[in-house]
């Protein structure tokens, strides 16, 4: 098999090349839930670590209470994350927001059409549609120098729920029954079809 070398710089606008979506849930002043949509986090071990844009509803939260939801759509629930898209739970709406079409909305339930189920530890509530719910405390936010449009939030997670159908073997996920919702250069994707597994799989 050849492969072809040419390539040729590009500026991208995004770097979105490929990430699961979250629906992260925060605690408002007067304890009601903000939903926030998000493509940038990755895990290692029992951190989840989160890119949140600053001046947002999110951030805001998170500073003031640290702790939080990580929801984790399926690639069926797109349209319901995309209903939350164009709102946000910041008001009054920061000027960057509102020249990108953000307009304010502090019922995030309602309009996404999704259902608010009560957390085992933390106040923010969990997303019942959502397969996989990530319960979680902040224990670091930093926001760097070279860029601080954003902040890294170091979160360690508490509990995940799972449903049912997507759960083998007691505690693991069914890599054959589950499948994220994935950001692509801003568009949804589900994932492809399944090509082998790591020799580290256990199942």
């Amino acid at each position: 098999m050849t492969h072809s070398t040419n390539t040729k710089l590009i500026k991208p606008k995004i770097l979105y090349y490929g990430t699961p979506v979250i629906l992260l849930n925060t605690l408002n002043e007067d304890e009601t839930v903000n939903i926030s949509p998000m493509s940038s986090s990755w895990a290692l071990g029992e951190s989840i670590i989160l890119g949140i844009g600053l001046g947002g509803k999110a951030i805001e939260n998170l500073q003031r209470h640290p702790e939080c939801v990580i929801n984790v759509p399926s690639p069926f629930l797109w349209e319901n994350v995309e209903c939350l898209a164009p709102y946000t739970g910041k008001n009054p709406v920061p000027d960057y927001k509102k020249n990108n079409g953000f307009t304010y909305e502090k019922e995030k339930y309602n309009i996404s059409k999704l259902t608010a189920i009560q957390s085992q530890t933390v106040k923010p509530t969990r997303i019942a549609e959502c397969p996989i719910q990530i319960e979680a405390i902040v224990k670091h936010i930093r926001i760097p120098e070279y860029s601080p449009d954003f902040a890294i939030v170091e979160t360690h997670v508490l509990h995940v729920h799972a449903h049912n159908e997507i759960i083998i073997e007691e505690n693991h996920i069914d890599p054959n029954k589950w499948s994220p919702l994935i950001y692509n250069f801003r568009h949804y994707f589900a994932l492809g079809n399944k090509l082998g597994k790591t020799f580290r799989s256990e199942i």
